[in-house]
C-alpha cells in the first residue's frame, strides 16, 4: 500500500536528442544537471537568420515532426557531441558525422539549415526561436509570431525536464472525447503513473515540491507547463486538432505538464518509484 509521500511510479521516458524533431523512448536514463543525458544535445539552426528551428512557429518548419533522431550509440559521460541519425520524412537516414549532413537535411527541409551539437559555439548560448501563436482564446497573444529566448547554454524552451502524469491525460480526454491526448503531442520527459487514488491535473499540486525518483534522482518542481501550436500539428497518424490546445486552455489555464530542474542526478528506469521528497 502506497504511503502518503508516494506519488506514483515511472510509466516511460523519452528524450528528443534533435529538437524539435521525434525523439526516443528508453527504458532507462542518466538524469544530469541539464536533464536526461542526449536530451536536445542538437538543433538546427536557420542559415538565413542563426535562430534556432521550432515546431512553435510551423509556420516556417512545417515538417520538422516528419524527422526522427536517435542515437548511433548510447549517449554516453563525457561525449559532448555524439553522433545522431535523423530519419527523414520519405524514410531515408542520415548521420551527423556526414560531411554533406545539413545538405541533406536542407533538401528535406526546403531550407537551408545547418545542424549544431550543443555548446558548439557562441551561438548556442545565446539562442532565440519563434513562435507562432494561433487565434485562440487564452493564449496570450493571437494570430501572432513572437521570438524568445532559449535558457543559456541550451536548446530548451524553459526548463531542463518536463513531467506528465498519466491523470493529466485521462482527464482532457475526458473534456474532450474526440481528442487524441497522446504522450507524443506533449513531448515530456518523464510520464508518472499517478498512485491509484490521484485523478485530474495532479501534477499541479507538484509546483514547489522536490520529488525523488529512483534512488538518487531528486527533482524540484519549477512550474506549470505552459503548452503551445505544437500540440495540435499532425504526426505521422495523429491529426492537425485545435481543440487539443483548446482544451487545455479552457480548463488548466493552457497547462499540461509541469517543468522541473535537476536537484542530484542519477539513473532512472521505467517503473521507480516517484515520491515526494521529505
Amino acid at each position: 500500500m502506497a504511503t502518503a509521500s508516494e506519488l506514483g511510479a515511472v510509466r516511460s521516458l523519452w528524450r528528443y536528442p534533435v529538437k524539435s524533431m521525434m525523439g526516443e523512448e528508453l527504458n532507462a536514463a542518466d538524469v544530469t544537471e541539464r536533464g536526461l543525458r542526449g536530451d536536445r544535445a542538437y538543433a538546427l539552426i536557420d542559415a538565413a537568420d542563426g535562430k534556432v528551428a521550432s515546431a512553435k512557429n510551423p509556420r516556417k518548419w512545417p515538417n520538422l515532426f516528419d524527422f526522427r533522431a536517435t542515437f548511433t550509440d548510447p549517449a554516453q559521460a563525457g561525449a559532448s557531441r555524439p553522433p545522431i541519425r535523423v530519419t527523414l520524412p520519405d524514410g531515408a537516414t542520415v548521420s551527423s558525422d556526414q560531411s554533406d549532413c545539413d545538405q541533406i537535411l536542407s533538401r528535406a527541409l526546403g531550407r537551408d539549415a545547418i545542424l549544431q551539437a550543443v555548446g558548439a559555439d557562441a551561438s548556442a548560448r545565446v539562442a532565440s526561436a519563434e513562435e507562432y501563436w494561433p487565434d485562440m482564446e487564452g493564449l496570450d497573444f493571437r494570430d501572432a509570431v513572437t521570438d524568445f529566448q532559449l535558457p543559456e547554454g541550451t536548446f530548451f524552451d524553459c526548463a531542463v525536464v518536463h513531467l506528465l502524469t498519466t491523470a493529466t491525460l485521462d482527464r482532457l480526454r475526458e473534456l474532450y472525447p474526440r481528442g487524441r491526448f497522446e504522450v507524443r503531442r506533449f513531448r515530456p520527459n518523464i510520464v508518472i503513473q499517478p498512485a491509484a487514488a490521484a485523478s485530474g491535473f495532479v501534477e499541479n499540486a507538484w509546483v514547489g515540491q522536490t520529488l525523488t525518483i529512483g534512488e538518487t534522482v531528486r527533482l524540484t518542481v519549477r512550474a506549470p507547463c505552459a503548452r503551445c501550436v505544437m500540440t495540435t500539428l499532425p504526426q505521422g497518424d495523429l491529426p492537425r486538432d485545435p481543440n487539443i490546445l483548446r482544451t487545455a486552455a479552457q480548463h488548466n489555464h493552457v497547462h499540461v505538464g509541469v517543468y522541473a530542474a535537476v536537484v542530484q542526478g542519477g539513473v532512472i528506469r521505467r517503473g521507480d518509484a516517484v515520491s515526494q521528497a521529505s
